[in-house]
């Protein structure tokens, strides 16, 4: 078994299937904790939900990447696609993401979202026919007939991203986002970092010379007074919003079906009553966090949370999946609840970095989780619980099923 030193001193190398009873431990004992990326470099772990949210709305912890990369001060690798692409909101400080923000936020309104409605239904449907025409005693992989498919169709389609493209696009993500610790995986990386920024580079260019109603379009002309995004931040906002946009939504919906298929007396209260359903999402955010560590920040000066002193200049990352399970944020934290009470979690941020899409995915997890339960009323797992690994994603920011082995049972329309 892997001890609470082994772990810290390899953050991320912890077990991805079950990493909850070591986060219970580390917030046992005390809010924040120093580790050690696997990449190497040192990292304060605030993990308690008080201190975590604190945290987040912190303005002395910084998400300025390019003043670190800048300061000399070893605490993040530059990462793919590159500085090309790392000039969005996630990694800039105000003034410039309140900028990015508004500017990003005028193109990606709530009408546009609210629009997609229809379009997302349908693309659900023709999803679920697909498993209905296997056959009820079929094994069927609902990451990728159902989970990846449906987000990733629908920012695509939010984007203007051509069909002849999303499939090299897709395949080119996924090598992208995948672990990658060794030198042949890093060069599988690169080709596929590439392949990626050349499929945009060229999505953006043909917008400029034929501009359609789309979400690129948009962003190609959002302007706020005089201001407009430059290159950098068009392309590295482009890369975040598709990134972003279906893998943290298409690890909630594989997440959210393995919680509520092995708590079946919760799921039985959806089927009876799907108003329940909005709520429970937020409680399934929360129970298995698709996102279970905040993006990367660091302290401009030295910040205490919780009686620990972090540093100036030490990466901080804040543990979303620890906080929201902590019992003194909530009672029961290991208990899956739908009808808990006032789900104040974590899973889509808080202060100035609330996650800009959570409109879009919880519209996208409702709609996605109320036409399976019901067109699949005898839905099961096709293997047991413990056989089902989160290998997709880094085990830091990104945690989300490799594979969701179901067998649907008949279909009803």
């Amino acid at each position: 078994m892997t001890t609470i030193a082994e772990a810290l001193s390899a953050w991320g190398g912890y077990d991805r299937d079950d990493p909850y009873p070591l986060f219970a431990e580390l917030v046992a004992e005390g809010p924040v904790h120093k580790a050690t990326l696997l990449d190497g470099h040192d990292v304060y772990l605030v993990v308690r939900h008080a201190e975590a949210r604190a945290a987040l709305g912190d303005t002395r912890l910084s998400k300025d990447i390019h003043a670190a990369l800048a300061s000399g001060n070893d605490v993040v690798a530059e990462g793919l696609p590159g500085p090309a692409f790392a000039r969005h909101m996630l990694v800039v400080d105000p003034p410039d993401h309140t900028r990015l923000r508004r500017l990003v936020a005028g193109a990606f309104s709530v009408r546009r979202i609210e629009a997609l409605q229809p379009r997302i239904e349908a693309i659900v449907d023709d999803l679920l026919d697909g498993i209905a025409g296997r056959g009820p005693d079929a094994v069927v992989d609902l990451v990728s007939c159902f989970a990846f498919p449906l987000p990733f169709t629908v920012i695509c389609e939010l984007l203007g991203i051509p069909g002849s493209e999303r499939d090299e696009l897709a395949r080119g993500l996924a090598v992208l986002l995948a672990p990658a610790a060794t030198a042949p995986e890093n060069e599988r990386a690169k080709a596929a970092s590439d392949t990626v920024v050349a499929l945009l580079e060229r999505l953006v260019r043909e917008k400029q010379h034929q501009p359609d109603d789309a979400l690129v379009s948009a962003l190609i002309v959002a302007r706020d007074g005089d201001e407009r995004l430059n290159q950098q931040e068009l392309m590295s906002t482009i890369f975040q919003l598709i990134v972003a946009g279906h893998d943290t939504t298409a690890s909630l919906l594989g997440n959210s079906v393995v919680a509520l298929l092995t708590h079946p007396e919760q799921l039985d209260e959806i089927r009876s009553d799907p108003s329940k359903l909005p709520v429970a999402i937020e409680e399934l955010m929360r129970f298995d966090a698709p996102v279970p560590h905040a993006t990367f920040r660091y302290a401009l000066e030295p910040i205490e949370f919780g009686g620990v002193t972090i540093p100036a200049g030490a990466q901080v990352l804040i543990n979303l999946a620890a906080a929201n399970r902590d019992g003194q944020f909530c009672p029961a934290p290991d208990v899956l609840d739908i009808d808990r009470a006032d789900v104040r979690h974590l899973g889509f941020g808080h202060g100035i970095h609330f996650c800009l899409g959570a409109p879009l995915a919880r519209m996208e997890g409702h709609i996605a989780l109320a036409a399976l339960i019901r067109r699949f009323p005898q839905l099961r797992l096709a293997v047991p619980v413990d056989e089902l690994h989160w290998g997709h994603g880094d085990g830091v920011v990104l945690r989300g099923l490799s594979e969701l082995p179901v067998v649907p049972g008949p279909a009803v329309r």
